[in-house]
């Protein structure tokens, strides 16, 4: 059964009706309103953040390492003491302290040894500076690493949020074309139903407007489909994203042309600011590694006591006489220690620290050219595009023209069906024009904006 014209425009208004008042029930969200949700929600970047609070924690680390050691020790022990004088290395092997005798005595003796002992790095030819500054350099390595992130976070979900926009204002133009088709085919429908034109117009402009609802109903997910994706960026669920999405508040900067630039931020550009810190990081861990591999003057003390159930007699005594402190020392003294073999060592870890420093240097250039070669893409883009702005408006009113007189022509009789189809299609292909060249306008500014350093002011300069 079909309804009729009236009634489905009936349906269409109450339809708007309800979305209106849910929409303004809730307010609209701007482009700095989901640029800021997107870099305070996202978990990739909370990952980045808790990447640079670690790396603020190892700086106190790097500063503890420093701190003398002390070392507590108590052992009580149940063992024979047979010894023999001679040397050998501490390969592993047991220490045993007793008479010298001519046959083994498997009696088991008993013992107790306890100590405290100390060691400080008395010098160490700036290692702990060096320590120091390497830990803070990753601290900046990390913040700049953070920056990075929702600068690329801020620049995608600007660059959804416009394609968002223009997938609204394309439904706009879809439903419109789809209420134009609607009229069409009440015309023909009526006229060919009073004898005046072909039942072949009927059909064909009843698939024009077949085609015509699809395609609104494409856009439909195509927005669908912006909207999870903004809700994957932003953290804000679906169902409370709520965009605005009117050109009405644009209209003065869509009349700016592209001499409106600001100078480009290249010495404090998230992106490059990045590669520079890493070579930065890599150059301070090179004198961490050349420190690292120094000698170290080292003070060193203790205090211990040693009890056995042994007198000095070599008589055994009761095992319990054995666990008493009899012997009591101290010790104090300098200690320079060096690995010889550490000269190959330092050598080694110098000559990868020195291939990722080059390795720096690189990405640093590239991004350079990267964002230079991005710069000069936009500004092509946005003098094309202002140009195409000033052919707008012609376009724009005389294909309206064209089809209101087309239909007129055709409501006369003195006109046929497929110029009229021909005029309609004419003018839905130029709104949707319109909207891919605005959408243009945004997106070359953006990505102008974007490789200058200036993203965040061009978002601003848009509320």
């Amino acid at each position: 059964m079909r309804t009729s014209p009236a009634l489905r425009k009936c349906c269409i208004i109450v339809c708007l009706l309800a979305t209106t008042g849910r929409v303004t029930a809730q307010a609209s969200l701007s482009l700095q309103d989901l640029v800021n949700a997107a870099q305070t929600n996202r978990p990739a970047l909370q990952e980045k953040q808790a990447a640079a609070d670690r790396a603020q924690a190892a700086v106190t680390d790097a500063r503890h390492t420093a701190l003398p050691s002390f070392k507590i020790q108590d052992q009580v022990s149940l063992a024979t003491a047979n010894s023999l004088p001679g040397t050998y290395f501490p390969t592993g092997l047991v220490s045993t302290s007793g008479a010298i005798r001519p046959d083994n005595n498997y009696e088991p003796a008993s013992g107790n040894t306890a100590m405290l002992y100390s060691e400080y790095e008395l010098a160490n030819f700036g290692l702990n500076k060096a320590r120091n500054n390497d830990a803070r350099a990753r601290v900046q390595l990390a913040k700049a690493d953070l920056r990075r992130q929702r600068y690329l976070a801020a620049l995608q979900t600007a660059r959804t949020y416009f394609r968002l926009l223009k997938a609204y204002q394309q439904q706009t133009i879809e439903q419109d074309n789809v209420a134009r088709y609607d009229t069409l085919f009440s015309l023909v429908r009526a006229q060919a139903r009073a004898g005046l034109r072909a039942g072949a117009d009927t059909a064909q402009t009843q698939t024009e407007l077949s085609k015509a609802r699809m395609a609104c109903n494409t856009r439909a997910g195509e927005i669908a489909q912006l909207q999870q994706d903004l809700t994957y960026l932003t953290g804000i669920p679906r169902q409370q994203l709520v965009v605005d999405t009117s050109l009405a508040k644009y209209d003065q900067r869509l009349q700016s042309t592209g001499k409106a630039n600001m100078l480009p931020d290249t010495a404090d550009h998230p992106l490059l600011d990045y590669y520079a810190r890493e070579r930065a990081s890599w150059l301070v861990n090179g004198q961490l590694i050349r420190r690292s591999y120094l000698p170290k003057l080292l003070l060193v003390g203790g205090l211990w006591g040693r009890g056995s159930s042994i007198d000095s007699h070599d008589q055994y005594q009761s095992l319990s006489s054995g666990l008493a402190y009899n012997r009591l020392n101290y010790g104090l003294g300098l200690s320079l220690v060096y690995n010889l073999t550490d000269i190959i060592h330092r050598r080694d870890k110098l000559s990868i620290n020195r291939q990722q420093v080059q390795q720096s240097d690189y990405a640093l250039q590239d991004q350079q050219l990267q964002l230079q070669t991005a710069r000069a893409k936009a500004e092509a883009a946005v003098t094309v595009i202002d140009r195409n702005m000033l052919e707008l408006p012609v376009q724009l009113e005389s294909a309206d023209d064209l089809y209101r007189q087309k239909l007129a022509q055709y409501r006369a009789g003195v006109s046929n069906l497929v110029d009229l189809t021909n005029a309609a299609y004419l003018l839905r292909q130029v709104q949707t024009d319109k909207i891919q060249i605005l959408t243009d306008w945004f997106l070359a500014r953006l990505d102008r904006a974007a490789a200058a350093g200036n993203l965040d002011s061009f978002i601003q300069s848009l509320n």
